[in-house]
């Protein structure tokens, strides 16, 4: 199942960017987009969901699992076998015989609750600020063509007219800058994929 966008048109509406009913599929497109860039730079869905993940079992007591915070787990599986010798602590779990066998690592399957909540005001903002410019460049050309590769102004002349372009290194306005992306990745934990969510 799909998650839910980190915003809504609701949010954009708050923004002042009004939305017109014949936009609102283009628009759930958007906003479907940008949250799914955002939480991959975040290694996290952010919002409260649940998932089942495969994770290299640890040396040591505990194991850490993406997509904090963790708020409950229903299951783990040690190499394939169900186990319950474990406890959740501190969004972590722990094991009095460790994660990994006599024989070398293991693979641990956990299903869990995790996530927040509420969406952080400044994640909500930041979706609605990649779908608003997603949806003045599907306005800005008839037939959406304004959706195309941006071309920034570097230098025009009037006296026999003259003009540069230069691309700033994105495709479309869903590529996060290189410090939001580290941003969300610091404060997330990014860089573990999902296996699946449910």
């Amino acid at each position: 199942m799909a998650l839910t966008s980190l915003a809504s048109i609701e949010d954009l509406s708050a923004r002042g960017l009004e939305v017109d009913p014949s936009e609102s599929g283009i628009v759930d497109v958007y906003l479907a987009v940008a949250s799914a860039a955002v939480r991959e730079a975040a290694g996290t869905p952010i919002s409260a969901t649940t998932s089942t993940v495969t994770v290299e079992g640890e040396a040591g007591q505990w194991l850490r699992l993406p997509g904090l915070p963790v708020t409950a787990v229903t299951s783990v599986k040690l190499d394939g076998v169900a186990i319950t010798d474990w406890r959740l602590r501190s969004g972590m779990l722990w094991r009095a015989a460790g994660w990994t066998g006599y024989d070398g690592p293991s693979e641990v399957e956990a299903v869990y609750a995790h996530g927040l909540p509420d969406v952080p005001a400044d994640i909500v903002d930041l979706v609605c600020r990649m779908t608003a410019a997603a949806l003045i460049a599907y306005r800005s050309e008839e037939g959406g063509t304004g959706l195309a590769a941006d071309k920034v102004l570097t230098s025009e002349r009037l006296g026999d007219w003259a003009v540069t372009y230069a691309a700033d290194g994105r495709i479309t306005e869903m590529e996060l800058p290189q410090h939001w992306a580290e941003r969300l990745a610091a404060r997330f934990g990014g860089g573990v994929s999902l296996v699946q969510s449910r």
